[in-house]
């Protein structure tokens, strides 16, 4: 009983932690809308920098062909 107690005062220090600095514990989920918001900058960053940004727009145009835009 005694590491039971011990287990559960240890738990509850951590989510206060976790509370203190303002954010919770990640769930290891995260909406597709903030993930793509994250990616997109490095993405057009690493483009331009490493000059593939005609490939980028080459790819995107035959996506749009396949659509039907």
């Amino acid at each position: 009983m005694a590491d039971t107690a011990a287990r559960t005062i240890g738990r509850t220090r951590g989510r206060r932690a976790y509370a203190s600095f303002g954010s919770r514990p990640s769930s290891g989920k995260r909406h597709p809308l903030v993930a793509t918001a994250m990616v997109l900058p490095l993405a057009a960053l690493l483009a331009v920098v490493f000059g593939g940004w005609e490939a980028v727009v080459t790819q995107a145009s035959s996506v749009g062909v396949m659509l039907g835009r």
